[in-house]
């Protein structure tokens, strides 16, 4: 049966109280900042108090994601900073214990973690930052996106065109113009609807509608109360719209990309979100690894804080490459593992390199 020594256990415990202490002042922080920033719309609409600060409390998990590395670094760094000034590692180290040993005691710290991201990323953060956007959304009497033109929402559908002046968080469309070409890339027909809603499991219902069909020189229009129009735009397709590719699902990350695949659309952006799903638990275990060496010095004078500002850096460091890399690879093609991985492998490098400059010491 495996067991934990005592010094894996006493390690592992003051590490993870650590790491969930700096957690919880980070979330405490950000989340005074978010509120700040969202009493600014209060007053606007049906927009209060409460809503604002239930707003913060879903995005808890979102910034619970993004800042378990981030706190991994700083948490195991105050850690065996405290163990080295009060010479307990190298007690430790003086009883035998290999760097190996103590880097593999840090592994499981960060397995724990890793495994702790996974659960928050696909099960908590999707729904609760789809509730979030939802709840400020119907609050403020919004719509969902404008995606940044004055016409409205443009979703390509086979060979069809989309455009959706209004999408509301309750899966109605209004204002919807359907532009459909033929195989020989012709403007078949031209369909307005004043609105449309959706019909488990696969069609909408659509009201007030008015078809231009063109056929050679002529054309002839079709008005009708209400019609069905089955398509691949669904709730869920346009739910996309009101969650960061990032903090999506990984089954939501890779239907939405072979959906866009299937229209022939750009999926470098979600690409890479899907690789730093992937990648991003195991942040962590790059991030305990970068931390280690700053345990193996032990100066008593304004060390601790010193390397807690060293990991307070190295955390921001690496939260703004993650960012970074993501945005350079849509914009230049990168491959979508390298512009996910990058970062990631810059800060395993560099803990590789302090490792062994300890070692050869």
């Amino acid at each position: 049966m495996f067991r934990l020594r005592l010094y894996q256990r006493y390690l592992m415990r003051e590490t993870l109280a650590a790491i969930f202490l700096v957690l919880v002042a980070f979330l405490a922080l950000f989340s005074f900042f978010d509120l700040i920033n969202e009493l600014r719309s209060v007053g606007k609409g049906g927009y209060q108090l409460g809503h604002a600060v239930a707003f913060v409390g879903l995005n808890l998990p979102g910034l619970i994601y993004e800042l378990i590395p981030i706190a991994a670094l700083i948490g195991t760094l105050y850690a065996l900073s405290t163990l080295a000034r009060h010479s307990e590692i190298t007690v430790l180290r003086a009883s035998g214990l290999a760097t190996r040993d103590l880097l593999m005691t840090l592994f499981r710290v960060a397995g724990l973690l890793a495994l702790l991201t996974i659960v928050v990323g696909e099960g908590l953060v999707p729904v609760s930052e789809r509730l979030a956007q939802e709840l400020r959304t119907r609050a403020l009497s919004n719509v969902i996106a404008q995606q940044g033109f004055e016409s409205g929402l443009w979703v390509k559908d086979g060979r069809s065109f989309i455009n959706i002046r209004h999408a509301t968080p309750d899966a109605r469309l209004q204002g919807v113009r359907i532009y459909k070409f033929d195989t020989a890339n012709a403007l078949e027909s031209v369909t307005d609807v004043e609105e449309a809603e959706f019909k488990p499991p696969e069609h909408w219902l659509l009201k007030g509608v008015v078809r231009t069909v063109l056929d050679g020189d002529t054309s002839r229009v079709e008005r009708a109360d209400t019609a069905e129009w089955v398509s691949a735009v669904n709730p869920d397709l346009l739910a996309v719209l009101m969650v960061a590719p990032e903090r999506m699902s990984l089954v939501g990350l890779v239907n939405y990309t072979e959906h866009l695949s299937e229209n022939r659309q750009k999926t470098e952006r979600y690409e890479i979100a899907i690789w730093k799903k992937l990648v991003y638990p195991l942040a962590s275990l790059v991030m305990v690894a970068l931390a280690l060496p700053f345990g193996y010095s032990h100066n008593r004078v304004g060390g601790v804080s010193l390397k807690i500002f060293a990991g307070v850096m190295l955390g921001i460091l690496f939260y703004a490459l993650n960012g970074l890399f993501s945005n350079l690879g849509v914009i230049n093609a990168w491959p979508p593992f390298a512009s996910a991985t990058a970062p990631s492998a810059l800060f395993l490098l560099a803990a590789v390199g302090m490792l062994w400059w300890v070692e050869r010491r």
